[in-house]
């Protein structure tokens, strides 16, 4: 199968995430950050909090850094074949709406399963869908025939360079937006392009990086403890953008340079979401706010972190058409 996750070659370091973010700095917002007194004061250590809003991102979410920085990287003869990958989520809207702003074809295959509201979403940015089952090997063989149709460049929804290269964007201009010393920097973890990225990213700066993940989807905890990447994750959890496998090329990295997973359950999600849409009037998805569960959690608290913690809202795209999870019908 042919991608282009490895156009021009660049190292999984802080320099090429720094290089990475020039390239595409003009084509993704610079999401703000935002504090809260009384979410601060929440945490035992009373650390203040600073969130990296990327629910505020092009399509609601990181994704598309990575997105954007696998097409700025892809060559010209790559570009008129056009792009493809396999996503039931924010991927999928993010590469569309990328592909769309470059005027290139995008091809993407989603379980028929998928929301409604992502799939109209991939569909409004112009992307042409194939449904295929909700099994890995069908996403699989369904992009394969793709691909060999259309001639679609391959890109990876998080087990690539160029997306680990392109998520870790997040945290440099995180931690250029904020005025003093960070102490630690906290992301969700499915796939694990973001907490890989972001732990590059944060490589000799002296900030700690933690991983949050819902105990209905612990495989990259799991793996940790267990010191080799699990293949596959039976997932049973309200936080559906990390129901993924860790990646082969993140988990290593995750190995080296994370300092922790923390896993928090669904009820810590759903409490955490609650909080930062009553408090911080942000629009986050539950994946989004397992960063935060994570920072309220008993595991993260007993570290005994002084100082300043920046959270990465990674989302914010919400079925509405549901009832919020915190609300009893």
């Amino acid at each position: 199968m042919t991608d282009g996750h490895t156009a021009g070659g660049l190292s999984l370091n802080r320099s090429s995430i720094l290089l990475a973010h020039t390239k595409i700095k003009s084509r993704i917002h610079r999401t703000p950050v935002f504090t809260s007194t009384s979410l601060s004061a929440s945490l035992p250590g009373g650390n203040t909090l600073y969130f990296k809003a990327e629910n505020l991102q092009k399509a609601g979410a990181f994704k598309f850094r990575g997105a954007s920085f696998n097409i700025a990287s892809l060559s010209e003869d790559e570009l008129k074949r056009g792009v493809c990958t396999h996503s039931s989520g924010n991927h999928a809207g993010a590469l569309a709406l990328a592909a769309k702003e470059r005027g290139v074809k995008c091809f993407v295959v989603m379980p028929s399963n998928s929301s409604q509201v992502k799939i109209d979403a991939v569909r409004s940015y112009g992307a042409e869908i194939t449904f295929c089952e909700p099994n890995a090997k069908a996403r699989a063989d369904t992009l394969a025939q793709v691909q060999m149709r259309t001639g679609a460049v391959f890109i990876p929804p998080y087990d690539a360079v160029n997306t680990i290269l392109g998520q870790g964007t997040a945290f440099i201009e995180l931690h250029e937006q904020v005025s003093e010393p960070l102490a630690a920097v906290i992301t969700p973890v499915g796939g694990g392009g973001l907490l890989a990225g972001t732990a590059l990213a944060a490589d000799g700066t002296g900030v700690r990086v933690f991983g949050a993940e819902p105990a209905g989807a612990d495989d990259c905890a799991r793996s940790l403890a267990e010191g080799k990447r699990r293949e596959d994750v039976q997932a049973n959890t309200i936080a559906d953008g990390l129901r993924t496998p860790v990646g082969k090329l993140n988990f290593p990295i995750i190995q080296e340079k994370v300092e922790k997973v923390i896993v928090v359950s669904d009820e810590e999600i759903v409490e955490a979401m609650r909080l930062l849409w009553e408090r911080l009037k942000l629009v986050v998805e539950p994946s989004s706010a397992t960063a935060f569960a994570a920072a309220r959690s008993a595991a993260f608290q007993e570290l005994g972190i002084k100082g300043p913690i920046g959270i990465v809202l990674s989302g914010g795209n919400v079925d509405l058409s549901t009832p919020l999870p915190w609300i009893k019908v």
